[in-house]
């Protein structure tokens, strides 16, 4: 395996942990992780990480899925990781910071806790058109007070291959939205973050490995 389909599936070990993924997605990192013990170790890694996110509580997560955190503790965190880094030399692995991510945000942590919680902001079905006569795909957005948030479900992209997703704001400018696997005939569902607000975005390019567009919305 080369080492950018390692760091992909590195990456989708969260949500195997989460339980978050299709049964063709759980099915090939069953497959790796057979061979692979950088990846049980830091699957491993990852328990006490999802049964803190399981006890979040219900309380402290408003109706519309935003947890109030205290406004200091951003730097809280940052200060406590330096000071364990200090002591034991110790690099936090990539999990933690999406896992305090999503704390902080309150909004990834609220839908963690309670999935069946509706996202935050009103769900805007937007269009779509493909160059690849196989893609067929629909898109809906979700605005949120840190960004919008892409809810992309398809078919026709290849098995397997990365696509790249970026946000196109109303000067033109491109922001990354995230980055997810193909997965051929079968239908594919992924949520995809960007931090252009819904009042600046124009819409939004899904783009091949090759960095040819394959998908294009404007709203």
């Amino acid at each position: 395996m080369n080492p950018d389909d390692h760091r992909v599936l590195r990456e989708t070990l969260g949500g195997y942990a989460l339980d978050r993924l299709d049964e063709h997605e759980r099915l090939k990192i069953d497959a790796h992780l057979s061979g692979c013990a950088e990846c049980r170790s830091e699957l491993r890694e990852l328990s006490p990480v999802v049964r803190a996110l399981g006890l979040a509580e219900a309380g402290h997560v408003s109706e519309h899925g935003q947890v109030t955190v205290p406004p200091d503790l951003g730097d809280a965190v940052v200060r406590k990781v330096i000071e364990g880094s200090r002591r034991t030399r110790w690099r936090p692995p990539r999990w933690v910071a999406a896992a305090v991510i999503a704390l902080v945000c309150g909004a990834g942590a609220g839908w963690i806790a309670h999935p069946d919680t509706p996202a935050p902001g009103p769900f805007e079905t937007v269009p779509v058109t493909t160059s690849v006569p196989a893609i067929h795909a629909s898109a809906g957005l979700v605005p949120h007070t840190w960004g919008v948030e892409i809810k992309l479900t398809g078919t026709g992209f290849d098995a397997n291959k990365r696509y790249r997703v970026v946000v196109v704001d109303e000067t033109g400018a491109q922001a990354a939205a995230g980055e997810f696997i193909g997965t051929g005939a079968a239908e594919m569902r992924c949520n995809l973050n960007s931090s252009v607000l819904r009042t600046g975005a124009a819409g939004f390019r899904v783009f091949d490995a090759g960095g040819q567009v394959v998908l294009v919305s404007d709203f």
